[in-house]
């Protein structure tokens, strides 16, 4: 069986209040971090319909501060698909509700591995992307993993060097 990336899609709407926020009156990373895990996953749950579980998150880079205020609009759908596990892109935005103007705030991609009740990755269906813009995400996420990949088995490498 495979999807659509548009059947996983989520977008989430979060109010910045004073407990998001730090002496500056901009939200924590961290508050902002939990919200792209949060849709990360729920649009990852929808893909697989299993459980998932966060494996990794590339690197979070802020683009814009985000004030207390502000109207945010998180933004995930699947990417691309392996056996197992499968690569969410999230974005986020902001909107200054009294002046209307939105701005891109923070991207970043998520890994999620589907799990069963015994808590062993399970199979999932694959990804059939339709539009060009899913194709050229497609495209990117596929380069990614083989990067992260490539990261991992340096890692190891390095790892046995310093036990020998």
């Amino acid at each position: 069986m495979s999807k659509n990336p548009s059947e996983s899609e989520v977008i989430m709407t979060e109010l910045v209040l004073p407990q998001h926020t730090n002496a500056l009156g901009t939200i924590f990373g961290g508050a902002v971090m939990s919200w792209i895990d949060i849709a990360g996953a729920i649009a990852a749950g929808k893909h697989a319909r299993y459980t998932v579980v966060t494996a990794s998150i590339d690197a979070l880079h802020f683009i814009a501060p985000i004030r207390l205020g502000h109207v945010v609009e998180i933004r995930a759908c699947v990417n691309a698909t392996g056996r197992t596990s499968m690569e969410v892109g999230v974005r986020v935005d902001s909107e200054n509700p009294l002046t209307g103007e939105k701005r891109h705030c923070v991207s970043s991609y998520l890994t999620f591995v589907a799990v069963g009740a015994d808590g062993k990755p399970c199979e999932i269906p694959q990804l059939t992307p339709v539009s060009d813009v899913e194709k050229r995400r497609n495209q990117a996420a596929m380069k990614r993993r083989a990067s992260r990949v490539q990261l991992a088995h340096e890692l190891k490498r390095e790892e046995l060097v310093k036990k020998i």
